[in-house]
């Protein structure tokens, strides 16, 4: 670690929110010169590389001068007045539960922009691609730094525009319907998600998260609270998502292209999940407290539903989608993210916390792969890739099948590997929930879970025998293996998801501090 001036940090803090904005609206601009390269659409692809490897390389040493030893406390703090009359602020800061999601999101969009690149979107051209990407990731991390309700609000609205269009213009079939379902039902949770937050801001008289969590809902009534956490909770449960408000997912992704695809389930989806624990949980625990258990109950059904509908999808002659499949796990992974929280103890938090960014890695990676076997053999359909003339990748791309076959078993939650520790602290937190909890009922929810677990292995193994096992012979030539800038997109998730499976305490030691003070109703 190095020794970084809070000024500094701020600096560096204020240039990872504001860098991919400016970002976006340079792309739009025609390039120097200079700069175009072969081509102006060359030019615009590599300048969308640049800025967000700036932003990475940016928010890598704000990391590096993040002192571990005060986690829990916001850093590299911004605050500047900005509506005097509501007492709402320009206030960003970080600490140990945003730092992760920062990184996270940070990687997965250079990553995006890397593949890219080279992919280089034709359909309406790379300008407003690019310029949407970094829009796209500017609302991201600006969510995920604020520190003032109404901000965070604004922040989180950003993100839907760019997603529509990403999804609406470069998407594949069924692509229109696809992005207005999502926009439809995200917007809906966002006008009852403001109706929370604004009553939260008028009745404690500030939405400085951070002053909020301290008070811990002291200043604010059980009803407030209650009414508060359904309307917060509703909101950030059809963004999450959670079952039975997930219907717009499977279709957004099927429908997305690759980039879009992984941003979505790598970052987009934390966002609502991020919500949860930033916002209802430390500023409304009585309220929470209330909603627990039905939160807990959803998040279990829907571990059980997302994986019975992989199964489905997986099984010979249902005509199954592989990005839909994806999708549909998503929903089950999502269910452990909000079991560990609904325990409402550091345990279930941080496993939650933990398979947040789990979540974004495994299934980023996924994404990435399903999108280059698609391209390879004409689609995701499983029945196409698993017939003869389909995909037996073990002998016909057999670097990118391993890949494939890695990321399968990272998603089911393999030992040493990033996607096992989250769910197992998940259900290590429902197993003893916080006082006040129905502990039989979270017993319960346990067992359910734990079901759920073997649920997940079992579709995922089917899906790797499928499409990277059985004879090449009458399967066609071979088909392209993972190529150079593939691989460069590739690696640093795989790195990751071992690194962090290894060492999950690289992890756990940034969360659990700034858990427990948003638990206890810690201050700055």
């Amino acid at each position: 670690m190095i020794d970084i001036s809070e000024s500094v940090m701020a600096l560096l803090l204020a240039f990872v929110v504001l860098a991919p904005l400016l970002g976006s609206v340079a792309a739009l601009l025609p390039a120097p010169p200079g700069l175009r390269g072969a081509s102006p659409e060359q030019a615009v692809l590599r300048h969308g590389v640049t800025v967000t490897g700036a932003v990475l390389a940016a928010v890598v040493v704000l990391a590096l001068g993040f002192d571990h030893g005060r986690s829990g406390s916001t850093q590299a703090t911004i605050d500047i007045g900005w509506i005097p009359a509501l007492d709402v602020r320009l206030h960003l800061g970080v600490d140990g539960v945003s730092l992760p999601l920062l990184l996270l999101t940070a990687l997965l969009t250079f990553l995006c922009a890397l593949h890219s690149a080279r992919e280089k979107p034709r359909v309406h051209g790379p300008r407003g691609f690019v310029a949407l990407l970094l829009l796209l990731e500017t609302g991201t991390l600006a969510t995920f730094a604020a520190l003032d309700l109404l901000l965070f609000f604004l922040a989180f609205e950003t993100v839907l525009v760019p997603m529509y269009f990403l999804i609406a213009r470069w998407g594949g079939a069924e692509r229109s319907a696809a992005a207005w379902k999502f926009l439809l039902y995200t917007l809906l949770g966002s006008v009852v998600m403001l109706l929370g937050l604004l009553l939260i801001g008028l009745g404690a008289g500030t939405f400085d998260m951070v002053a909020l969590a301290a008070d811990n809902g002291r200043s604010l009534t059980t009803t407030t609270q209650i009414t508060a956490v359904l309307a917060i909770g509703i909101g950030l449960a059809v963004k999450a998502p959670m079952w039975p408000l997930h219907s717009w997912l499977p279709d957004a992704h099927t429908a997305a292209p690759t980039v879009g695809s992984v941003l979505l389930a790598g970052v987009l989806l934390k966002m609502g999940t991020y919500g949860l624990v930033r916002v209802a949980l430390p500023i409304a625990p009585d309220g929470f407290r209330v909603f627990a258990p039905y939160l807990a109950a959803f998040a279990v059904v829907g571990i059980v539903y997302g994986s019975l509908a992989c199964l489905a999808l997986a099984r010979t002659g249902a005509g199954g989608d592989l990005k839909r499949l994806i999708a549909y796990s998503s929903v089950g992974h999502i269910g452990f993210v909000l079991l560990g929280i609904a325990t409402m103890t550091p345990t279930g938090v941080n496993g939650a916390l933990f398979a947040n960014v789990a979540h974004g890695l495994v299934t980023g990676l996924l994404f990435f792969l399903v999108g280059a076997v698609g391209e390879r053999a004409g689609g995701t359909d499983l029945d196409t890739l698993a017939e003869r003339g389909g995909a037996a990748l073990y002998g016909r791309a057999p670097r990118l099948g391993a890949l494939l076959a890695f990321a399968a078993v990272a998603s089911l939650g393999l030992p040493g590997l990033a996607g096992f520790w989250g769910e197992m602290l998940a259900l290590f937190g429902a197993f003893d929930p916080a006082p006040g909890l129905n502990r039989p009922a979270y017993l319960a929810f346990t067992a359910v879970g734990a079901f759920g677990t073997l649920l997940t292995a079992a579709y995922l193994l089917i899906v790797v025998r499928r499409v990277c096992m059985g004879p090449t012979e009458g399967r066609g030539p071979r088909l392209p293996d993972a190529r150079g800038y593939e691989l460069a997109a590739w690696s640093p998730l795989v790195a990751l998801v071992v690194l962090v499976g290894l060492w999950p305490r690289a992890l756990l030691g940034l969360t659990d501090p700034a858990v427990q003070r948003l638990l206890l109703g810690g201050g700055r």
